[in-house]
């Protein structure tokens, strides 16, 4: 698996400034990209972070890179709870809500609008998506419903993260190298 691919589109995440990240990823054989996220997690789990492929379509693998810890801690605020038992999570466990997530990512044709909370969106923002009862503040990473200038913020955060990770990698920084590792909360 490219570490350029998730360089570009995980940074946040490696940094340890994001829950998740999600990217799709082509692949010749289902065989061999398993075999690639065994060996991505050989490399970031020791660092506090995992990877699992969410959904296949055709040679095309959506795949999500997150920090468990921070999804833990995410998952537990009062209206990410609601808003998933609302739909159907079982709101008991992190990897339970991953597994319906996958379920739901398979029997659905656009994503669900919960998974934002699996991203670190915060939960209010998704609740206005889900909502959609009214026009967005700003759109960035996300629609943003709720603190626009704490939005504004973390975009900016994360663009410049990106933009320093792709900078290190293009001067010769590994994977291994730029994947922070987090300190557990």
């Amino acid at each position: 698996m490219s570490e350029d691919i998730i360089v570009r589109h995980c940074s946040p995440t490696l940094a340890g400034l994001k829950t998740g990240n999600i990217f799709t990823y082509d692949f010749e054989s289902r065989r061999e990209m398993i075999y690639e996220l065994r060996d991505l997690n050989r490399r970031l789990v020791p660092k506090g972070l995992r990877a699992l492929p969410l959904k296949y379509e055709n040679e095309r693998a959506l795949v999500y890179i997150y920090r468990p810890d921070m999804l833990k801690r995410d998952l537990r605020d009062r209206t990410a709870h609601r808003l998933l038992c609302r739909c159907g999570y079982s709101c008991k466990s992190c990897c339970e809500d991953i597994v319906r997530l996958q379920k739901r990512l398979s029997n659905c044709k656009s994503f669900p609008h919960e998974i934002g909370l699996f991203l670190g969106y915060p939960p209010s923002d998704v609740e206005g998506f889900i909502k959609n009862d009214r026009p967005c503040r700003l759109c960035g990473y996300w629609k943003v419903y709720g603190n626009e200038e704490q939005a504004r913020r973390c975009f900016d955060k994360f663009s410049k993260c990106t933009r320093i990770y792709s900078r290190l990698q293009r001067q010769g920084s590994t994977l291994d190298k730029l994947t922070v590792k987090k300190r557990e909360e």
